[in-house]
């Protein structure tokens, strides 16, 4: 008679009771630039209106284009899933997609729409639009910051940049709801892949180096050019009602 034993081999190498990591899809550059524009726009919108924030909304603003440029840079350069090319090559499968979609909804006996396909679509869309629109959001802030308005005549210079700004809150927006929407579809949390870079499954890991080490590089750089930019402002990037503010309370502690 055979016996079953009650212990198991681990499989594959990985211990028992230990929960495989999964499968790395997005690096740490590519996770660190979207938090870090993520910031960095919320900042410049909530500061876009009053003088005193002035200096902080330009600062934020030069920030957004420096993290452009570091992500078209990256997407030449960098890995394959953080490439432009693959970006590009998801957006312009729209029109196929949608010709599918027409002929689904025609005839029922067309292929079946593949709506997995088309939800990346939309991400894919939402993303291309947010880097498209920060080019014009940025010369435009820079433009009224240096008062060409005087030179062009007018204050139109100013109003297409608020236009921008507006239609890139959208956009993010939009995007947020997306994610918030897949998450609810699929039953998983779309957004986590960005924070931790993986993905439950087994396999090979799509990106097999994170890149910590440019990861940092990029986050010093942003605090770096904060810094500095705060050293160049005369009354730094926070308002002095606001620090004044905060002495106050601070001596209102100290003498209770």
């Amino acid at each position: 008679m055979t016996t079953t034993p009650l212990l198991q081999p681990a499989v594959s190498g990985t211990p028992a009771g230990t929960a495989r990591p999964g499968r790395r899809v997005t690096d740490a550059p590519t996770r660190m630039f979207h938090w870090l524009f993520a910031l960095s726009f919320a900042g410049a919108y909530a500061t876009a209106d009053g003088e005193a924030w002035r200096a902080l909304h330009v600062t934020l603003g030069y920030t957004l284009a420096g993290l452009l440029v570091f992500r078209l840079v990256y997407g030449l350069v960098g890995p394959r899933p953080a490439g432009l090319g693959l970006l590009w090559r998801k957006v312009t499968g729209a029109p196929a997609w949608l010709r599918s979609a027409w002929a689904a909804m025609r005839s029922p006996t067309a292929a079946p729409l593949n709506w997995r396909h088309g939800q990346n679509l939309l991400m894919g869309l939402a993303i291309l639009a947010l880097l498209v629109l920060v080019l014009p959001l940025t010369l435009s802030g820079y433009a009224t910051y240096n008062d060409w308005g005087d030179v062009l005549g007018g204050d139109w210079i100013g109003e297409v940049h608020e236009l921008f700004g507006n239609t890139l809150l959208v956009v993010v927006l939009a995007h947020v709801a997306l994610i918030a929407g897949l998450s609810l579809l699929r039953r998983k949390n779309q957004a986590l892949p960005m924070l931790t870079g993986r993905i439950e499954g087994n396999g090979p890991d799509l990106v097999p180096n994170n890149r910590g080490w440019l990861a940092a590089l990029l986050l010093a750089a942003v605090v770096g050019f904060a810094a500095w930019e705060w050293q160049q402002a005369p009354q730094g990037l926070i308002p002095a009602q606001l620090g004044a503010g905060a002495s106050h309370v601070d001596r209102d502690g100290d003498d209770d």
